[in-house]
């Protein structure tokens, strides 16, 4: 098969075995075919992605002064969807599917797929009712998920990033806690409301390339290279019409991609979805849904609209993040529910990632990237982990637990893993990308920002994130042995079985070989996060002449 086939069957099986699922008769038979499903799609994509990374790792690591300065992805597929009237002897401009691979996209697809088996696993035996429709909803999301990682269209990337949506709004509003229907809701509209406002912004800078240059186009890469053009050209005329558009353009993208992230204080919503989803949509929302705010950071607010990114986007941004690293980190702290405890951590962490792309420099960016598909193990784990603790006693309260290390031996060693994982133990996944981070921080050079501040914050962060957690696994996992209460003629509850063994077995594999190894990711992104920078820099080097005159 080609790659372009691949990209296709990746996308196509998981709705297969959604419509598949969705007509079977038995939960029995929906969890079959999920897992399979699940599987074929982590093979299938695991072939289409570990060609792709000896490629994108032997590419040129800076695009010369001759290439266009602009992603160029490998492996697309492109074809038009809905095309509009031209000029006679002009192209037909049309909105396209047009999708690829590229060093900021690879990893992600990876690791989109891989999180799908042990969400299937986690699942087993804690959906019972409608389980054919919960699965058929599940494998649904896969599809959305994956476009929009691979989509190098605008407006393609906006349909998948809100077709995300509908899947998780129906696993929640049915299969979720006591709150399940207010959860579903508020992270609907939240969502959706800035999904439309980035919405505004892509359909912005596509008519202010085409009032510039007379070309419609929706295409990710060729905006990028169009706007480029004409920001090096340097004609005041010019570049007082690209300060004013990417202004707008950049304000409305912020808002769209700020919510998902979730950045303070537009993140309200999260950790009640978290709280009330069950645990495969916990799994899935941290980590993946919340990578696809950053992920639009990357790939289009910051090479599109660069001056805006340094001028109003470092300084706001860098400072919400920071907001979000320490009030999310003492909110955590201050739970007693253990799975509302790894929800605020998701707002700390997801402003490392935030904090590190905004940093606007290589080590930043590279950081924020690795730190992306960090999280989505880390606390992707921490949520399994935390599921299958409720499914043994039914309760989340912290206070209703203490010493369950003498019980659940086993269930006790994972958590601690994750835990040190999370907080960045040296050797493990969390450690270079928060390294990198506070390297890209300290080195920042944007106006109205100090490197000093975001360095300390970043280790107030990482302080915090020990402490919260710590003081998680002392209260519930050590110390005098205290069940919550259960059935005592029951037999004793079991350590993790096989099933849940072989759903975190492969996260804690892929925290130790990334937390040693973890150059592959970092050389493979490296032309596409040069091209991120030397845009930044473009940017920078205008600011500067701005302030000299």
């Amino acid at each position: 098969m080609t790659p372009q086939m691949l990209i296709l069957a990746t996308l196509i099986v998981p709705l297969v075995g959604a419509a598949i699922a969705a007509v079977s008769r038995s939960t029995k038979a929906a969890r079959g075919i999920a897992l399979v499903a699940v599987l074929v799609n982590l093979a299938l994509t695991a072939w289409l992605v570990l060609p792709v990374i000896p490629e994108l790792i032997a590419r040129a690591p800076v695009p010369t002064d001759a290439e266009p300065l602009s992603f160029s992805p490998l492996h697309t597929l492109k074809f038009d969807l809905l095309p509009f009237a031209s000029e006679p002897g002009k192209p037909s401009p049309a909105l396209q599917f047009y999708v690829g691979l590229d060093g900021l996209n690879v990893w992600l697809v990876l690791l989109t797929s891989f999180l799908m088996v042990p969400a299937v696993l986690v699942s087993w035996t804690a959906i019972e009712d409608r389980g054919a429709e919960f699965y058929a909803w599940l494998l649904a999301l896969a599809m959305p998920m994956l476009g929009v990682f691979y989509a190098f269209d605008s407006i393609l990337f906006y349909v998948f990033f809100e077709l995300t949506l509908v899947p998780l709004y129906f696993m929640i509003g049915i299969w979720g806690g006591p709150m399940r229907r207010d959860a579903a809701r508020k992270f609907f509209l939240f969502t959706l409301a800035g999904g439309v406002i980035a919405l505004l912004g892509l359909i912005g800078i596509t008519i202010a390339v085409r009032n510039r240059t007379g070309e419609l186009t929706f295409a990710i890469p060729r905006l990028i290279e169009l706007v480029q053009q004409h920001l090096r050209a340097g004609d005041p005329t010019t570049m007082a019409y690209w300060k004013q558009a990417q202004w707008l353009v950049f304000l409305a993208l912020t808002a769209g991609f700020a919510v998902k992230v979730p950045l303070f204080p537009v993140h309200t919503w999260l950790p009640l979805a978290h709280v009330e989803a069950p645990t495969a949509g916990s799994v899935l929302l941290a980590g993946v849904l919340l990578k696809l705010g950053t992920y639009g950071f990357l790939r289009i607010a910051i090479p599109l609209c660069p001056d805006a990114a340094l001028a109003v986007g470092a300084p706001l941004l860098c400072t919400l993040a920071c907001i979000g690293i320490v009030y999310g980190a003492l909110c955590a702290f201050a739970q007693q529910d253990v799975k509302k405890l790894v929800a605020y951590s998701s707002v700390s962490h997801m402003g490392f990632c935030v904090l590190g792309l905004f940093a606007l420099n290589s080590a930043g960016i590279n950081g924020g990237l690795l730190q992306m598909v960090n999280h989505g193990l880390s606390t992707g784990g921490l949520f399994l982990l935390v599921g299958m603790l409720y499914e043994r006693y039914h309760t989340r309260m912290i206070p209703d637990y203490s010493g369950m290390a003498a019980r659940l031996k086993v269930l006790s060693v994972f958590m601690v893993f994750i835990c040190l994982s999370s907080v960045g133990m040296p050797g493990l996944n969390g450690f270079v990308g928060e390294m990198l981070i506070l390297a890209g921080a300290w080195s920042v050079q944007a106006p109205g920002v100090s490197g000093a501040w975001l360095a300390s914050v970043v280790c107030v962060g990482i302080f915090l994130g020990g402490w919260y957690l710590f003081t998680m696994l002392k209260r519930v996992f050590f110390g005098p042995l205290h069940e919550p209460h259960h059935d005592h003629h029951a037999p004793p509850v079991a350590d993790l079985n096989a099933r849940e063994l072989c759903a975190l077995v492969p996260i804690a594999i892929a925290c130790i070989v990334l937390g040693l190894w973890p150059q592959p990711i970092i050389d493979s992104a490296r032309r596409d996060v040069n091209t991120v920078v030397k845009i930044c820099d473009g940017a920078r080097d205008r600011a500067a002449v701005v302030k000299g005159e």
